[in-house]
């Protein structure tokens, strides 16, 4: 129960909805996310969050939710994504591709939740999914995280940068700005950075994604080949 006497399953205001969620107000310091499809595991979601937060990255705080099993309830974050942050003239693009190759970079090095050789993949690492706080950058939708490979990690950030990049709309030059400074990382170009097989693999579930509009899948392709012709695959 909340400061405010709301639980999980009367929330307060509406604070902001995503693709497949929207989050709620509890009080000041809690927010509940609700899935609107019924989608996802919010108890392993909020697990493998309490778990690369124990290992000092910056994840948002979770606690249990009462509610349904796609309830989670988590640390209320303030501040602007990364994409509110260029749109207000107050990130630089190569700032924000070197920031999300950080972030990939010390993800990548917090043990995993089944052996310690494992690795922690977030898969979908970008600009809207960063909040830039005053205590510095916070990640958040920890839906699509698991273990595996470093390589699709870095290859799931550049392709959704690149899907951006090659289209018509107004943030294509930033994104592609962004995507070459992701790539300038020595982590992304180094063992355990990007790779072919993770490329194809990350372009193979975006196309998957249930998510995406026929025209974003349309742009895969090309987005592709943008990555490749970056990395120097």
């Amino acid at each position: 129960m909340s400061a405010t006497g709301r639980g999980p399953g009367a929330p307060g205001r509406l604070l902001g909805s995503g693709r497949t969620a929207d989050v709620y107000e509890l009080d000041e310091a809690w927010v509940l996310r609700r899935d609107r499809e019924g989608y996802g595991d919010a108890a392993a979601e909020g697990a493998l969050m309490a778990h690369v937060r124990a290992h000092g990255y910056p994840a948002p705080a979770v606690r249990p939710s009462p509610g349904a099993p796609t309830d989670l309830v988590m640390e209320r974050v303030d501040g602007p994504t990364m994409v509110e942050a260029f749109a207000a003239g107050a990130l630089d693009p190569v700032e924000a591709g070197a920031l999300l190759a950080r972030l990939l970079r010390e993800l990548h090095a917090v043990p995993g939740l089944t052996s310690a050789d494992a690795h922690v993949l977030h898969l979908d690492l970008h600009p809207e999914n960063v909040i830039l706080s005053v205590d510095g950058p916070r990640v958040i939708d920890w839906a699509e995280a698991t273990e595996g490979e470093p390589g699709l990690d870095w290859g799931m950030s550049a392709v959704i940068l690149a899907q951006v990049a090659v289209s018509a709309g107004p943030f294509a030059a930033p994104a592609g700005v962004m995507l070459a400074a992701l790539l300038a990382d020595p982590s992304a170009r180094t063992a355990g950075g990007l790779t072919e097989d993770g490329l194809v693999e990350a372009l193979r579930r975006r196309a998957a994604n249930p998510t995406m509009s026929r025209e974003e899948i349309e742009l895969l392709g090309t987005a592709g080949e943008l990555v490749r012709s970056v990395a120097g695959l």
